[in-house]
């Protein structure tokens, strides 16, 4: 990758990390409101020390404050030893102006380091940058689902940054399906410029002939399968998620309240009534494989999906954040016809290695692979999601129960396969 081009990269996302985190007070940016997720102080902090770590020490940079290496080191057990996560809320020092001193130093030593690299050491570099970038693109949206829990347990009902202006009513797609006739289609990792090792290898899977609906699920539907008593129906749900959803006392999605034909949400602009077209948000896959199943169809695999979104990556709506700040954020709209953004697709398939995944040598090695037990594959991104971060081969992964994050579903049906 050309010199000048990977600078201004770096410095364009390490930039909309602190347009995100902006609009929030030092006291906000502290709350952790689960172990789940964790303060946006710390993520700023984290993302500065993946490039230190993998970036910078390497080559014999001096660290900026040594401690850091045990308060945001996040999993990587080859690295060292760590602050436990759940606790990540009482680091109260450094402060959230000191971890911006952090962010800026380590953001003048990266950018020396590659105005300095001769071609041969661009070479060895860029991979990593890269890597960190799109890490540090994963928690610009963990960022804004984190603070989203985070304000939503406040009695103040707090909005993060004002709502834009309304988007217009699409008018529905003239043919709702995308068909595919099924057969022997490949999948993963083309070999571009960035990919997660989750991502690969390469490999061919066979496919029956199906459809996948354009359209997300919308609010709508979720009104309609809570007022036909979806969520107290157990023939609807997979028995482990109807367990949940009963023990949990689950009527809504998250931050959501349903009354009559209207769902009214907490949002990041506050409470607001969701418009009926919007797609549905904040499921886990519990409720989305319900939901599925309660309108006559399923969800889609992951290789369903794939094999259907196409490449215009760049559409639908994704997170814009521009020299102003917040550009374009939030309340979806009411339609999004494309295969990307909005909300990310619960699949119905498990998270597990493709065949011949191997981890990569030393602490990078542990980014995905160790995580693949026990969840399952979500595909497209999200309005949370930096335009430009997404790939067609880009998997994403959660446990069933998870609704904090920006997770909706799509659906999925079979199609006669074509006559000889």
């Amino acid at each position: 990758m050309q010199k000048l081009r990977l600078i201004e990269r770096f410095l364009r996302v390490r930039a909309r990390t602190e347009h995100l985190a902006a609009p929030l007070s030092p006291e906000d940016q502290n709350l952790q409101s689960m172990p789940s997720a964790s303060p946006v102080k710390w993520h700023r902090a984290h993302t500065t020390w993946f490039f230190e770590e993998f970036v910078l020490s390497p080559r014999g940079v001096a660290r900026f404050d040594p401690r850091f290496a045990f308060l945001f080191n996040s999993y990587y057990e080859a690295v060292g030893p760590r602050h436990a996560r759940p606790a990540r809320g009482m680091l109260s020092r450094p402060s959230a102006h000191e971890v911006g001193d952090y962010r800026r130093a380590v953001d003048g030593r990266v950018e020396d380091l590659l105005a300095s690299a001769s071609p041969d050491d661009l070479v060895a570099l860029a991979p990593l940058i890269l890597l960190g970038l799109a890490h540090e693109e994963q928690h610009q949206e963990l960022l804004l689902t984190d603070i989203h829990h985070a304000l939503a347990q406040s009695p103040l009902r707090p909005v993060y940054t004002p709502a834009p202006a309304s988007a217009p009513v699409e008018a529905p797609a003239a043919d709702p399906w995308v068909e595919h006739p099924g057969g022997l289609v490949e999948v993963g990792d083309a070999g571009g410029a960035v990919a997660f090792d989750n991502e690969g290898p390469r490999h061919r899977v066979w496919l029956e002939p199906f459809a996948v609906s354009r359209e997300l699920v919308r609010v709508r539907d979720v009104v309609a399968f809570a007022r036909a008593g979806g969520y107290r129906t157990a023939s609807l749900w997979l028995s482990e998620g109807f367990d949940w959803a009963r023990a949990q006392s689950v009527a809504a999605p998250l931050y959501a309240e349903i009354d009559g034909d209207t769902m009214r949400a907490f949002t990041l602009h506050g409470e607001r009534v969701l418009h009926p077209d919007a797609p549905a948000t904040h499921l886990s896959y519990y409720e989305a494989d319900a939901i599925a199943r309660f309108l006559g169809h399923r969800l889609p695999t992951e290789f369903e999906w794939e094999a259907i979104a196409g490449d215009d990556v760049l559409s639908g709506h994704q997170l814009d954040v521009g020299p102003s700040g917040i550009e374009s954020l939030l309340a979806p709209a009411p339609s999004n016809p494309s295969l990307y953004g909005a909300a990310w697709v619960w699949t119905a398939s498990s998270y597990e290695a493709y065949p011949g995944f191997a981890p990569a040598a030393g602490a990078v090695g542990e980014y995905n692979g160790k995580f693949m037990v026990n969840q399952r594959v979500l595909r497209g991104g999200s309005m949370y999601t930096p335009r430009g971060h997404l790939r067609r081969a880009y998997r994403n992964f959660w446990h069933p129960d998870t609704r904090f994050q920006q997770s909706g579903a799509r659906l999925a049906r079979r199609e006669e396969a074509p006559s000889r």
